[in-house]
């Protein structure tokens, strides 16, 4: 017999990313141990000790992302920040408004609508998450926003087409309407001006 189980994706996330991270970071350390025996850096040993910063701080962001997580877990502000802060930069930068610790599968569903929010600013901006009237609002505003209408329309239901032939980068998409039906939530959108995702 056959068994089907709707947590398969974020389990081999989660795998993926337990798998990984390790090596990673061994690697910084590696790197690290290099220079304190008085290996002289470079620009080489700065593009790869950049590289594994970069790669285990993706792996940390997508691990809650994409992970399996559990309501029982709660995740502090102090951890998120320093989880943003190594992804986003001055090109993207991304405020975290929220001091009190949150329920994990909250931060999944902010962290799926950061990675929405990423796609509607691929020239810059910024992106701001605050806590209003017990809903997440995501904020993000730049020079060159440009939205694709469709995909930020699958947030609410409304769009159209099959999701089936979703390009692989815009999974965040597909995710984030099903992770906030369990939460029992909706997502509210507005692509006028600053595009806004309040969930």
């Amino acid at each position: 017999m056959i068994h089907t189980n709707h947590n398969f994706g974020a389990l081999i996330g989660s795998r993926i990313c337990h798998d990984l991270i390790s090596p990673v970071g061994a690697i910084s350390n590696g790197l690290e141990l290099m220079g304190l025996a008085g290996t002289q850096s470079g620009p080489e040993m700065d593009l790869v000790a950049n590289s594994a910063a970069h790669a285990n701080a993706r792996l940390r962001f997508f691990r809650v992302a994409f992970g399996l997580s559990s309501d029982a877990q709660n995740v502090t502000a102090h951890e998120i920040r320093d989880i943003l802060g190594n992804i986003y930069n001055a090109k993207l930068a991304c405020l975290w408004q929220i001091d009190e610790p949150l329920p994990r599968r909250l931060v999944q569903a902010a962290f799926l609508a950061l990675l929405c929010g990423e796609q509607a600013a691929p020239y810059g901006g910024v992106m701001m998450v605050n806590n209003s009237d017990d809903a997440l609002v995501i904020t993000v505003t730049g020079e060159r926003l440009s939205p694709n209408e469709d995909h930020w329309l699958w947030l609410t239901g409304a769009g159209p087409g099959d999701l089936d032939n979703l390009p692989a980068a815009q999974v965040q998409f597909a995710l984030l309407p099903y992770l906030l039906a369990e939460l029992g939530r909706n997502a509210a959108v507005s692509t006028e001006g600053p595009v806004t995702l309040r969930i």
